[in-house]
Formats: structure tokens, C-alpha cells, sequence
């Protein structure tokens, strides 16, 4: 095909980047536009698409969420804290040397395993081991640049592999911290489970290549690892995941970090785990003492290289951008960054690492940066020592205030503390997590589910440090998929969706209803968090599972699972796919749906159904009662939703709970939009 193309079969093989023949059959190639066009003619080709990047999206989190070493009869402990089952990490590499990978103890390498551990620049086959079972890397369609300082070599340059694996399956390590914060125990969510790493994203920035992904996720396919961990974002579906899936292994994406912006969710195809991220029961008060005496509280990282227990002058920076620092003196000062008119325009998230690097850059000895809460601490770690504090604008405007009337404005920061338990109120969805609706797929609920992402504290080359985003929460939800896949076996990826997210909370600590941090904060909905935040202990006894054979996709989605699983577009209602969610975009008179439940928990058992109607749709439920016994683990209902209010373009959230007036509570998030004119619909 290509040496007709190209003249000859050595111009043809020099072209080609790589093939794909384990889960699905295809190959990348270089080639000018004009070539490409002229293979997407050939009859034999199904779709030509070109290599585009992806990008990257990081010890208290575990036990916040119930999986404690000292819980007995919990999941942790059930599922032999991930005994036997095998987690692929598609990311940046790895840092073997991290004690979160020692293999002291473990049992020979699976038999079922066929991977390589693949060699290259410090890296060696002494580098695998009987955890990090397998390595392999992949330059294959990635940018020059991204290559620049690289190890040619599974080895982590950036650093976020080696946390987001550390994450999902770091053994026990005992007395770790950043510098005195987060101290305690770090370990992954299946301490025991084996990790195979597979590096496609490349340089500071984690760029992650299309091609070389694809590569990754064949590869994984043949290698038999059980779940697969991306925490990476892209606009659409990595051909590949699909396969996988049908080949048994659960794909875990998170949703992207471009929150609170809605419609902004990644990784939104059907078969795979979306990942919200949460916040946790911990948090950094760091006291900032005025020349005055008054103590006001913001957050860091802050810890001292020296001790200093003196106040430093304190200077207005406004927004702190180099032409205003450089008409300032600041040398040797603590500058406050307090632009509130600059706040409608410009994202902390963005904004943030700019300014730091100004006042260091002009000679700064501090920062006092003044934001709405967008849970961005690790940024201040190339602070290094130095005292930078995030505050409200609450707090900067009293700052302000006694800057502009003191004589001789100074300040003392103390080092930062750690508060941990029920004083912080949490989970609550982070600023910068993705939100719903889907934009190419309005017809699934996106994200899925919630966990664990901001400020989470994992291996980095040979020490610990903070970082968030879903990056962070994704290893969280794939620790889990881990516990359930030890726990059960023979569990399709589909089932262990389905009990991760039908037994969510929806509620926090104090059993109030989960608020979504953003501008301004509010009440969490199925398009901030899906079902909710993880539950992985309730997640081990769903009762019921929305099962699904991955050949049902294809009915709704312009794929197969022949050569190729391109999955560009739905050709049905997705709604109509069996998921443990009900997103409807078009609601104009009525819609009815099929759900089928299988029965996982106790033989004999009734479930009444719980309906919480979107509002302004009527909602039923045919029949209201599911019995089974020995005989009948299978059932099915219909679901129906009618508009009872002409209102166009609104979404409105409800939910179905299938309770068993015992230990099971079974619930699905519903997002019902209802629509008058095809033309136009608010994304509210």
C-alpha cells in the first residue's frame, strides 16, 4: 500500500513510525498532506487522522476515603491490597529508584505477563523488578523539541508519571513529607498491585504524542495488564481504548483541568472512566503577622531553609506584572499581588506562575497573591523556601488597607501547618476540574465520578511532593478499579464503572450536600462530579451492576471491532446505551429508556425504586419493584421523561435509586435538557 505510494518498499518502511497489529491494525507514518490524501483514496484504508499531542494532567487521600491499613474488613484488606492484578501507567515514564517502588517481598512476576522491560538511557533491566514489571517507551511521532534533555528511556524527566503511578500502586512508605507537610505514610490505593509503565508523554511540559499513545495502548493490550491509567486529556477518543475494554481491561482518563468553565470535560467516550477531581480533609493555614500584630490566614507549602523569625517590609505590587515591579522597588520586600479588576479577565491558575517569577525575577522576597479559590498550592513550589501565600481577596483587601495607612508596612510569615480531619470541610469539587455537559458526546453524563486531586502528595525522582489536578485523581479511581478487579475477578470493566459510580456520595463529612468550587461556589450536579465522590468501600458491594457487552458501543458510534475502532461520532441516541447514568440533551415532548441490572449481591432480594425527578419533567419507572433470586439475576426497567414545562434550553438534574431497605442503595445521576427549537439550547 505505502511502496506504491512512495515508490519503493525501503522509502515505504523508512516512513513508517509505528505499526499497530495487538488490538487493533493500523500504522503511523510520515507523510506530506498530498500523500496522505492520496492513501485515504485506497479502498483498503478506513480513516487517516493526523498525529496530534495530548497533554498531561498528581498520603492523607487514601485514608479520607476509607481504605486505612488498620481497617479490618474493609476493601483494602478484602481485595489483598491488589494482589495479582496489573496497572499500565501511560504517561511520562518512571523513577525506579522511589522507595514507593521497592519490591521487597513480592512473589514472582505473573506468568501471565508477555511485556519487556525495554532499556535505554539510565535505565537498565535491572530497573524492572517485581513491581515495576514492565517499561517501554515511545519517540515515535513526538515533537524534536519534547525531546530536548530527555532520557531516550522509560526514566521520568518531569516527574508526573513517577507520581501519578506512585499514586495508583506505591507500596508502603513510611515518614515522608514536603519538607515537614503531609507527613505520614505514603502508598498507593493497591500498595500490592504490579506496574507496567509505558512512556508517551515527553519533556517539562508532558506533551504526549497520538501516535505514540496508540502505540502504548496496543502494546498494554498484548502485555495483559488489567487497568489501564491515563492521566492525560485530549479533545476526543484515543483509538485503542475501545479494544481494550473488549479485551477486559478497565481504561481510567481524568477529565481535564479546564474547570469551571462548563462543557469543557475530556475524554468523554462511553467505555471508559472519567475523573472528576475533589479536594480532601487537609489543608495549609499559613498565619501572616502585620507590623501592627494583626495575624491574617492564607495557604501555602511554606517552609523555612533558615530560621526566621523577623518581619520584612511589605509593598504594594498591584498585579504584579514586570512593567509595575519594575517602577517598584522591591528588592528584598514582600510584594502583594492584589488586582482585583484584573479578575474577570485573568485565570489564577495562569496568572499565578507569572507572578512569582516577576517578584523573584525583581529581587522579591516574598509573595502575598491574592485569587479566588482554584486549589493551586503546587505552583508555589518553585518558591523554594521562600514565604509565598495565596490569599482571598478578603484578606488582601485588609492587607491593602494597612499598606496604604502605616508608616513603614512590614509583615512576618510563620511556616505553614498542616490541618487534617473533620475541621476541613471536604470533599468539595476543585476549581479547575473539566465540567459537563460533553460537548461532542451531550447524549453520556460526563465526568463519571470524583476522587481525590488536589494538593496529593506522591513520589517525584527520589523524594515526595504536592501537585493537582484530575491528573491526580485519575490514579485514584484506577486504585480502586485495581482493589475491585482483586476483589472481583470476573467483574466485565463496564460492572466496575457501574459500582464505582452507582455508590457514590453526594453528601460530605458533615452529610450536607457537596459544593463545586468555581466562580462563585455552588452546589455540586452530576456534571461537576457524575454520581458523585468515590466510595470504594460501598463500591466492593454495589448490589446491582448496569453491565454492558463493549459489542453494544458499536451500535451507537460510528466504530467496530474489526481493523480499526475510529470512534468519531454517535449515530443513535446515546441515552440509550445500558449506563449507570441518564444524560438526555433533547427532551422535547417525552423519552422513554431501557436499563437492565444485574444482580451481584445477596440470591434472593427485592429493590423499590426511589425516583428524584429532574424538575419540570415527570419521571416513571416500569416496573417500580426488581425481584431475584437464584434463578433470575437479570432485570429490566423502563424509564420515561416528560416535559411539564415548556422551557427551552435548561438542564435540570435528578436521580434513580434502586434500594433494597438493607445495605444497598443503587443510584444513577440524570441530566434531562429540555429543548423547543432545534436550533438552540443554553448550556446552563
Amino acid at each position: 500500500m505505502l511502496s506504491s505510494l512512495l515508490g519503493s518498499e525501503e522509502e515505504a518502511l523508512s516512513s513508517i513510525v509505528y505499526s499497530y497489529k495487538h488490538g487493533f491494525s493500523g500504522f503511523a507514518a510520515m507523510l506530506t498532506e498530498s500523500q496522505a490524501a492520496k492513501l485515504a483514496e485506497l479502498p483498503d484504508v478506513i480513516s487517516i487522522k493526523p498525529n496530534r499531542y495530548y497533554k498531561a494532567h498528581t498520603t492523607r487521600s487514601w485514608d479520607f476515603l476509607g481504605l486505612s491499613y488498620n481497617q479490618p474488613g474493609g476493601l483494602l484488606e478484602k481485595a489483598k491490597y491488589g494482589e495479582g492484578v496489573i496497572v499500565g501507567v501511560i504517561d511520562s515514564g518512571i523513577w525506579p529508584e522511589s522507595k514507593s517502588f521497592d519490591d521487597s517481598g513480592y512473589d514472582p512476576i505473573p506468568p501471565r505477563w508477555k511485556g519487556i522491560c525495554q532499556t535505554g538511557d539510565a535505565f537498565d533491566a535491572n530497573n524492572c523488578s517485581k513491581k515495576i514489571i514492565g517499561a517501554r517507551w515511545y519517540t515515535g511521532g513526538v515533537a524534536p523539541e519534547n525531546l530536548n534533555g530527555e532520557f531516550l528511556s522509560p526514566r521520568d524527566l518531569a516527574g508526573h508519571g513517577t507520581h501519578t503511578a506512585s499514586t495508583v500502586a506505591g507500596g508502603l512508605v513510611s515518614n515522608v513529607s514536603f519538607h515537614g507537610l503531609g507527613a505520614g505514610d505514603a502508598r498507593g490505593g493497591a500498595p500490592r498491585a504490579r506496574l507496567a509503565i509505558y512512556k508517551a508523554c515527553w519533556g517539562i511540559q508532558t506533551s504526549c504524542s497520538f501516535a505514540a499513545l496508540m502505540a502504548a495502548i496496543d502494546d498494554a493490550i498484548n502485555d495483559g495488564v488489567d487497568i489501564l491509567s491515563l492521566s492525560l486529556g485530549g479533545i476526543d477518543e484515543i483509538p485503542g481504548t475501545l479494544h481494550a475494554v473488549a479485551n477486559g481491561i478497565t481504561v481510567v482518563f481524568s477529565a481535564g483541568n479546564d474547570g469551571p468553565a462548563p462543557q469543557t470535560v475530556n475524554n468523554a467516550v462511553p467505555w471508559v472512566i472519567t475523573v472528576a477531581a475533589s479536594t480532601i480533609d487537609r489543608s495549609f493555614p499559613t498565619v501572616m503577622t502585620l507590623g501592627n500584630s494583626q495575624k491574617l490566614v492564607g495557604q501555602s507549602i511554606y517552609y523555612q531553609l533558615e530560621p526566621n523569625n523577623k518581619f520584612t517590609e511589605l509593598v504594594d505590587g498591584s498585579s504584579c506584572d514586570a512593567k509595575t515591579l519594575n517602577d517598584t522597588d522591591v528588592v528584598g520586600k514582600i510584594v502583594l499581588c492584589y488586582a482585583p479588576s484584573d479578575v474577570a479577565f485573568t485565570l489564577p491558575r495562569t496568572s499565578l506562575p507569572y507572578v512569582v517569577s516577576n517578584v523573584l525575577n525583581a529581587g522579591g522576597a516574598g509573595i502575598i497573591f491574592a485569587q479566588y479559590t482554584v486549589n493551586i498550592l503546587e505552583i508555589l513550589h518553585q518558591c523554594k523556601g521562600i514565604p509565598c501565600v495565596l490569599v482571598d481577596f478578603e484578606i488582601a483587601y485588609k492587607i491593602f488597607t494597612y499598606i496604604g495607612t502605616a508608616s513603614s508596612p512590614s509583615v512576618k510569615v510563620s511556616p505553614t501547618a498542616n490541618v487534617v480531619g473533620k475541621e476541613v470541610l471536604s470533599p468539595k469539587v476543585a476549581a479547575f476540574s473539566s465540567r459537563g455537559p460533553s460537548a461532542a458526546f451531550p447524549g453520556l453524563l460526563k465526568p463519571d465520578i470524583a476522587a481525590p486531586g488536589v494538593s496529593i502528595l506522591a513520589a517525584m525522582e527520589n523524594a515526595y511532593f504536592f501537585d493537582s489536578g484530575t491528573s491526580m485523581a485519575c490514579p485514584h479511581v484506577s486504585g480502586v478499579a485495581a482493589l475491585l478487579k482483586s476483589l472481583h475477578p470476573d467483574w466485565s470493566p463496564a460492572a466496575i464503572k457501574s459500582a464505582i459510580i452507582t455508590t457514590a456520595s453526594i453528601v460530605d463529612g458533615y452529610g450536607l450536600p457537596i459544593e463545586a468550587e468555581g466562580t462563585p461556589r455552588k452546589l455540586a450536579d452530576p456534571f461537576d462530579f457524575g454520581g458523585g465522590h468515590i466510595d470504594p468501600n460501598r463500591a466492593a458491594d454495589p448490589g446491582l451492576v448496569y453491565d454492558i457487552d463493549p459489542k453494544d458501543y458499536i451500535k451507537f458510534f460510528n466504530c467496530t471491532l474489526g481493523p480499526s475502532d475510529q470512534c468519531d461520532s454517535a449515530v443513535g441516541p446515546l441515552y440509550y446505551l445500558n449506563l449507570p447514568s441518564v444524560a438526555i440533551p433533547d427532551l422535547k415532548e417525552s423519552v422513554s429508556i431501557m436499563r437492565t441490572v444485574t444482580n451481584v449481591g445477596q440470591q434472593t432480594v427485592t429493590y423499590k425504586a426511589v425516583i428524584e425527578p429532574p424538575p419540570g419533567v415527570k419521571m416513571t419507572v416500569e416496573p417500580s419493584l426488581l425481584s431475584f433470586d437464584c434463578n433470575k439475576k437479570v432485570e429490566t426497567f423502563n424509564l420515561t421523561f416528560v416535559s411539564t414545562r415548556r422551557v427551552q434550553g435548561v438542564y435540570t438534574f435528578g436521580s434513580l435509586i434502586w434500594s433494597d431497605d438493607a445495605n444497598h442503595s443503587v443510584r444513577i445521576p440524570i441530566a434531562v435538557r429540555t429543548v423547543i427549537e432545534d436550533f438552540y439550547a443554553d448550556t446552563a
